[in-house]
């Protein structure tokens, strides 16, 4: 038996937050400038007594409805974010509590935005390695609790939400492979600088702001241009195939106008480019599975169809995959 996807969910807070409303809270910022800059029109944000397991917890069991599983047939729970409810215990444990997977093993990863597809990996050598078991991977972040309004480059960008899947054995297709790969020396790209044990949690700290997310866009820009495009080509490559072959390219929804540039230079053309950074903003680790999710649910995913999966985030990291579709 190959090993895929058995089942999406996703889930995203009520509340939609406008480019007008953004603009009324970033300094320098109108809507206009906002829709230009980042093809981002919406985004949602959590409710006050909203972590970021709540929303996990809302993508993992629409996934299990999706795989008509239910909790205790889960064997492990993989969650990635950066934006956990408590440095400890793992949110995943605290997922684990709230929807009732008491046999399950669970941990967090930490990639940042690439987070999910690196749990795909895990979770496709764990039950690649234990026959019969079945993971469920979720990507989930609460970034409006540490946006920086101040700075318009980031605080424009980002969104709550939370996508998940469950990984287990398909009669057909499957996961075919996925890389990884990290880039220390550019780890200054995308940072929150206070809170470790680099940078202590302190008055001091908190009133410098040193507990907001902070990104150099344009390092980011030219790091995702300029890597991501070879890995994808390598990895398609390496499994004879062609990026003609792709017939949905599912992308961490960073902002709109990069990813538009990313797929044409990844040659992706005549591939479908599923999109939700338009509704959602950037989503974080919750990006690709929310994305996915959508993409299965509209009609852009089928039985049979080459999925292609690229994720990149903080470190800095990137992730990509190919999946073929399971009936």
């Amino acid at each position: 038996m190959a090993i895929g996807f058995l089942g999406t969910g996703s889930y995203l807070p009520d509340r939609v937050v406008t480019n007008d409303e953004i603009a009324e809270l970033v300094t320098d910022a109108t809507a206009e400038w906002v829709l230009a800059k980042t093809g981002i029109a919406t985004r949602r944000w959590a409710a006050p007594d909203e972590a970021t397991s709540d929303l996990a917890a809302g993508a993992a069991l629409r996934a299990l409805d999706a795989a008509r599983l239910t909790p205790g047939q889960i064997d492990y729970l993989i969650v990635s974010t950066s934006t956990g409810d408590f440095p400890q215990p793992p949110t995943a444990c605290l997922v684990q509590d709230l929807i009732g997977a008491r046999d399950a093993a669970c941990f967090d990863v930490n990639a940042v935005c690439a987070g999910f597809v690196y749990g795909v990996e895990l979770a496709h050598a764990l039950t690649t390695a234990r026959p019969g078991t079945r993971a469920l991977v979720v990507g989930a972040d609460v970034y409006s609790r540490i946006l920086d309004f101040t700075d318009r480059r980031t605080a424009v960008l980002l969104g709550d939400g939370a996508g998940a899947a469950v990984v287990g054995e398909v009669p057909d297709g499957g996961i075919l492979r996925v890389d990884l790969g990290s880039r220390g020396d550019a780890q200054d790209l995308i940072k929150v600088v206070a809170g470790g044990s680099r940078v202590p949690t302190s008055a001091a700290t908190v009133a410098a702001g040193g507990h907001h997310f902070t990104m150099q866009g344009r390092g980011v820009r030219d790091f995702v241009l300029e890597n991501v495009p070879k890995l994808v080509d390598e990895l398609v490559t390496d499994l004879g195939l062609s990026v003609a072959d792709v017939d949905c390219f599912v992308p961490h929804q960073a902002n709109g106008v990069l990813l538009r540039e990313l797929a044409a230079r990844c040659g992706l053309a005549d591939a479908h480019t599923h999109l939700v950074v338009d509704r959602y903003g950037n989503l974080g680790s919750a990006s690709v599975p929310v994305a996915l999710d959508d993409a299965v649910n509209s009609g852009h995913v089928r039985p049979g169809d080459l999925v292609l999966l690229s994720a990149f985030g903080g470190g800095m990291s990137v992730g990509t995959g190919l999946v073929r579709w399971s009936a």
